[in-house]
């Protein structure tokens, strides 16, 4: 505290926001509803949670687990569609917080708008991963760590899942060799051997998902996969080698099981290729280079960058988790779930000994230059003047 308030006592107080709207998103049901909603609950809200209804199963687990262990005057889990929510959203709220597409995020803003109701949103937006050079056991973990990251997330249904690979041309072929290794791995190679991947949540997602390939020329990309299911809303883990740049392929997130790799002359240059884009939600960055890091960390923005893996820093509760700009705003896990559904209260205490008149009317030449002076901290300012020092100092200047 400045010395002028002494003697003063100052503190930040944290106090519920309210009551708090949690729309969850189907991905990851069971973790993307219960992670704001413990944080929510920690900081004294009331919560009503609206799990996704493209989950049915989570859902229902959710609504008819919650209420045997916790009390349904704290937390109420509400089960519905479109409807629901548009009639949750129309209901006045302290806090919203949201998991879903940038479109739907538009819609829970706007809504928001009409009660000036803080918003978190978490959305997503195109991750790109960086391989720079590297030895041929990095380049192998390397590997393991994209395949997990694109395939291994619900079959690439995460927001945070890679999108795109950025690549040195030379390094093109050897790339697509190894996935498709890793993929066979992990998944099988071929259509009817496919294991260990999901399904494509709905068949509106099957359909937006299978479309992006209907461009004959992203069709002409495909050097890896392709083929689908539609009957079991299976898509196979498919590899697209520079589709061409304005597809909707590269326009819009994938959120499904296709990985466009693009090839580019320098590894430098993915920093243009990035700040081109809308900002993402996470980049990944494979290199041992120190200045090309820091160049990555200084001249791009992203919600978090991660080097040398993908997608773990979801897990990192000591970390913050949130986008920037389309991928969302707003943060949580941990410590900042807690202070996202907290109002920051500042709490003054002062005694009403060492009055400083000055402060009152009327004014005259010596209390304006104290305020001036008590503006800028100047403290030997201070004392100056009310030792009738300073006065001298200026005649004699």
């Amino acid at each position: 505290m400045p010395l002028l308030f002494f003697p003063a006592r100052a503190e930040v107080l944290p106090e519920p926001l309210g009551l708090v709207l949690v729309l969850a998103s189907w991905n990851f049901p069971i973790s993307l509803a219960l992670d704001p909603v413990i944080g929510a609950i920690s900081a004294g809200n009331t919560v009503v949670l609206k799990p996704s209804e493209l989950s049915p199963a989570s859902s229902s687990f959710l609504a008819n687990t919650i209420p045997r262990y916790l009390d349904s005057a704290a937390l109420k889990v509400i089960e519905g569609g479109h409807d629901a929510a548009e009639q949750l959203l129309q209901q006045k709220w302290d806090k919203i917080f949201f998991t879903g597409s940038s479109r739907v995020g538009r819609i829970i803003m706007a809504a928001a708008a009409n009660h000036l109701t803080p918003v978190t949103l978490e959305l997503g937006g195109k991750c790109p991963t960086i391989l720079d050079s590297l030895s041929i056991s990095d380049l192998e973990v390397a590997i393991k760590r994209i395949v997990g990251g694109k395939w291994g997330l619900c079959s690439g249904q995460a927001c945070i899942g890679i999108d795109y690979v950025l690549v040195e041309e030379k390094f093109a072929s050897i790339l697509v060799e190894l996935l498709k290794k890793c993929i066979k791995a992990f998944f099988g190679d071929s259509m009817p051997n496919l294991k260990n991947l999901c399904r494509i949540v709905s068949k509106s997602h099957f359909d937006r998902v299978s479309n992006l390939l209907g461009d004959p020329r992203v069709a002409a990309s495909i050097v890896h996969g392709g083929s689908w299911d539609e009957q079991n809303l299976m898509i196979e883990p498919t590899i697209l080698l520079d589709p061409p740049l304005d597809a909707d392929i590269m326009s819009e997130e994938i959120f499904g099981p296709l990985l466009p790799i693009i090839t580019l002359n320098k590894i430098e240059e993915s920093i243009e290729f990035i700040n081109l884009r809308p900002k993402p939600l996470a980049i990944y960055a494979f290199t041992k280079n120190e200045r090309f890091k820091k160049k990555l960390l200084s001249e791009t923005s992203s919600g978090s960058i991660t080097f040398n893996d993908a997608v773990v820093q979801f897990v990192a509760d000591s970390l913050p988790f949130g986008g920037v700009g389309q991928s969302g705003f707003g943060r949580y896990h941990g410590k900042y779930s807690f202070d996202t559904f907290s109002h920051e209260k500042a709490v003054l205490q002062r005694s009403f000994y060492l009055e400083l008149e000055p402060r009152y009317p009327p004014w005259n030449d010596f209390k304006l230059d104290f305020i001036k002076l008590a503006y800028k901290f100047d403290y030997l300012g201070l004392l100056l003047l009310l030792s009738g020092l300073r006065r001298i100092f200026k005649r004699s200047n």
